[in-house]
């Protein structure tokens, strides 16, 4: 899958800001949540939202008659780790891969798995450095809403092809800013605009994009390449200013 140059340029800000982020304050921008900033996150506070995210995607994928034990499973923008270490409890193998240094230095520092985590720097516009088929579960949450639309569109489409047979993807997107005052800022500014705001009035480190993905092209997305839905739900509730979806995706 190729990079097209207009977008590799957006790839590389998002790799510069999220080292940034990573090295200043990687907790609160894996988990943005009131009163986090600056440290204010306890590690144990803030591992056990991971474990609880996990915890309902497995029951919600008994539910659906999915498999909950994994082989090898792909964290794809781990982050420090939140999510790859409640994902240990249930795959033999944990791979997590992140696009910024800086996170994949303080996912290590912070594992307290049994060993079966291996964290890796993946800042390509694919996953070239998996086979095809390679995985039982791919999981992806809070992340590709942070990516330009032409890599979520890169990335979904090789989550499908990472994927074995019968394995399943978990995905969670933003289809739509919410009828909040952020909501409609978010609908009518800029990005530009949006990320100065951030970094010059809110004193981020580094801005983060949101890009909405709506249900209507997540559903040709999939048929391009050969993939299905499962399962889809309201996403849990991380934020008020976007409706978000968690889809359990599977190759056809």
């Amino acid at each position: 899958m190729g990079c097209p140059t207009v977008w590799a340029v957006d790839l590389h800000e998002v790799r510069r800001d999220w080292t940034r982020l990573g090295a200043e304050d990687p907790l609160w921008a894996v988990l943005v949540q009131p009163g986090k900033r600056g440290g204010g996150w306890d590690v144990e506070e803030f591992l056990a939202t991971g474990r609880a995210d996990v915890e309902q995607t497995v029951a919600w994928l008994d539910q659906l008659g999915q498999p909950t034990r994994w082989q090898r499973a792909l964290d794809f923008g781990c982050g420090v780790g939140r999510l790859s270490q409640a994902l240990a409890a249930y795959a033999d193998e944990v791979t997590g891969v992140d696009i910024a240094p800086s996170m994949l230095a303080a996912a290590r520092e912070l594992d307290r798995s049994s060993g079966n985590i291996r964290f890796t720097l993946n800042d390509a516009a694919d996953l070239r450095q998996f086979p095809d088929g390679h995985f039982d579960l791919v999981y992806s949450a809070l992340v590709l809403q942070h990516l330009p639309r032409p890599a979520v569109d890169g990335y979904l489409a090789e989550f499908l092809r990472v994927l074995r047979p019968g394995g399943v993807a978990v995905v969670g997107l933003p289809t739509r800013p919410a009828p909040t005052a952020r909501g409609f800022i978010w609908r009518v500014a800029p990005y530009r605009l949006i990320s100065w705001a951030q970094c010059r009035l809110l004193g981020y480190p580094a801005p983060m994009r949101m890009t909405p993905v709506p249900h209507a092209d997540m559903v040709r997305l999939l048929a391009e390449h050969g993939g299905e839905i499962v399962g889809q739900r309201p996403d849990l509730p991380y934020t008020a200013d976007w409706h978000c979806t968690r889809y359990v995706l599977r190759r056809t």
